[in-house]
């Protein structure tokens, strides 16, 4: 039976009392998500049938919503736990699933879908049905993130068999995988996608951050495999990503913006997943890479969690120093909007990463960004150097560890006794809601859990990284695009051009280009935009001030490898 949620809030004053309710949780929970998890897996999961070997089902659930499909994004998330386990020795059976993972990846990335093909924009899709056949529906495309995040899961594993003499399968079979994404990335980081939740089209940082990690890591086993014509390229690149990254910070609002574009607040789970995904304890409590125990991370993290108490009733009454149910963004009306486990339990592990590392270095820094954070367990508490000696790094991780697992308390008793974990429960009554048994909510609870064990994962190279003074702009490969537009006007009335990419000014329509009306009716202009992209776009009429779009949908064009290209339309 799970506790009454008003227990929980006693027990949040007691330390011990709620160490003990997690570590019962936590003991129970655990072999119940890593079945959830495989049981997600094809072909032999007990809830994934028809998919194919290796391919991650996101949810069993088929109806509001459908879930029956396999994203690359969650693929990835979960086969990175699954091959930190394996190459932890924490489970070594898991061996045949990663091969089950490369060869439907393999298959998924050679797979034509609406996003293109290999070579022109393919792996910017986010999801495929599960029998590896493409997803022809409408959907927010592209997106970024996933060709990133496979390349990490699959280097982790390449890493482990190169340590175990098997580098002839990493350069044959793995490499070859690898640097598809890895180009992708580098030829695509400055391009918009649509977020982590494929709401928003614009810049996001848990891409950008990702993308960055992903880079750094293939450098480093180029280097390895003798693969180093492809060296010089990824890191400048990466470069330009750790410089872009910083460019999310607002420190008016004390928080990193999570998206460029959208109109919300840019308060968002995306930024605490971004910290916990790119976890490099070597690099301490670096703030360029968003370390979990940096000062910007740390005022994110309150940032984010305080504002969700006066959104979601389960959270009326719970003080500023207690942790809250929390979930994607304080905006969200999805399903009426509601916390999510996989968010609350990444807040507690971002605070369970930083705790090793100030246990590790055995001191805790204080700055002026991250005071108001520490203040909630010292309210007097100055900013300065605090040792492993004094009375206040001892009283600090007591308390933040506290904190910490008040989250878990949180998803521990929101979990129903079977203990299935689905995507959301109810702000009101803490019910589960929306998809069952999600995927992800079963690897966050069993990467959180491990966290809280002191699991330490592979380092990727964060340390020591510098930001570049100056941002360079990357266009990466171009096509050259003549568009041309069968437009009537009126005296005084000009047409102009926006679309999804920064050469088509991201559908700004005060920055619009200017078409030219040389060819009357037709309207022109010739721009260099991105290849091997699929790339939306529209016309607008401007007259006096007064702005006019064209009707939906938008154009799209799917755009080559090189040359050039012509778009001839007609105003809809």
């Amino acid at each position: 039976m799970r506790l009454p949620l008003v227990f929980i809030s006693v027990l949040l004053c007691r330390g011990l009392a709620q160490s003990t309710v997690v570590d019962n949780y936590i003991a129970s929970e655990s072999p119940i998500a890593k079945a959830g998890l495989l049981a997600n897996i094809g072909p032999s999961g007990s809830k994934s049938s028809g998919a194919k070997a290796g391919v991650v089902v996101a949810s069993p659930s088929t109806t509001d919503p459908n879930y029956l499909f396999t994203w690359t994004r969650d693929s990835s998330l979960v086969f990175k736990v699954i091959v930190d386990q394996f190459t932890q020795g924490i489970d070594s059976s898991l061996r045949g699933l990663i091969e089950d993972f490369v060869g439907a990846e393999s298959v998924l990335q050679q797979t034509s879908n609406p996003s293109g093909a290999i070579t022109t924009g393919g792996l910017g899709e986010p999801k495929f049905n599960i029998d590896l056949s493409a997803f022809t529906g409408s959907w927010g495309r592209p997106q970024r993130d996933g060709s990133a995040l496979r390349s990490t899961a699959l280097i982790t594993y390449a890493n482990w068999l190169i340590k175990n003499g098997n580098a002839s399968f990493v350069s044959d079979t793995l490499w070859p995988m690898i640097q598809l994404d890895l180009d992708y990335v580098q030829n695509n980081w400055n391009q918009s996608t649509f977020d982590l939740w494929e709401e928003i089209n614009s810049s996001s940082f848990f891409t950008t951050a990702v993308q960055h990690r992903a880079l750094r890591q293939g450098i480093t086993l180029a280097q390895a495999i003798g693969q180093t014509s492809v060296v010089s390229g990824y890191t400048a690149q990466a470069e330009n990503l750790l410089c872009f990254l910083q460019s999310y910070w607002n420190p008016s609002g004390g928080y990193m913006t999570a998206n460029t574009g959208g109109g919300r607040s840019g308060i968002d789970s995306n930024t605490v997943l971004t910290s916990i995904h790119t976890f490099d304890s070597d690099a301490g409590c670096d703030d360029a890479t968003f370390q979990p125990c940096s000062d910007k991370a740390l005022l994110n993290l309150l940032t984010y969690v305080n504002s969700f108490r006066s959104v979601y009733s389960i959270n009326s009454g719970i003080p500023t120093s207690q942790a809250a149910a929390v979930g994607r963004y304080p905006e969200d009306v999805y399903f009426n909007g509601n916390p999510w486990y996989l968010s609350t339990l990444g807040v507690a592990e971002q605070l369970y990463d930083a705790l090793l590392v100030w246990n590790q270095q055995q001191s805790i820094m204080v700055t002026p960004t991250s005071q108001p954070f520490f203040a909630l367990f010292q309210s007097d508490i100055a900013p300065g150097t605090y040792g492993s000696t004094t009375s206040t790094f001892s009283s600090l991780i007591s308390s933040i560890k506290d904190y910490a697992d008040g989250f878990v308390a949180i998803v521990a008793d929101r979990t129903p006794a079977d203990g299935g974990l689905s995507e959301q429960f109810d702000k009101n009554t803490g019910a589960p809601l929306s998809a069952v048994d999600l995927t992800w909510s079963y690897a966050s609870a069993l990467t959180a859990f491990a966290a809280r064990g002191g699991f330490v994962p592979e380092s990727w190279g964060a340390k020591g990284l510098t930001v570049p003074s100056i941002c360079e702009n990357n266009p990466g490969p171009t096509v050259s695009a003549t568009f041309n537009v069968n437009a009537t006007t009126v005296m005084g009335e000009n047409i102009f051009l926006t679309g999804s990419v920064a050469s088509l000014d991201t559908w700004s329509p005060d920055n619009a280009l200017a078409l030219s009306a040389a060819n009357y009716p037709i309207w022109s202009i010739t721009v260099d935009i991105p290849a091997n992209t699929n790339v939306e776009y529209k016309y607008i009429r401007k007259n006096n001030g007064v702005i006019t779009w064209e009707s939906d949908p938008n154009n799209e064009v799917s755009t080559p490898a090189s040359g050039t290209i012509t778009l001839n339309d007609s105003w809809r």
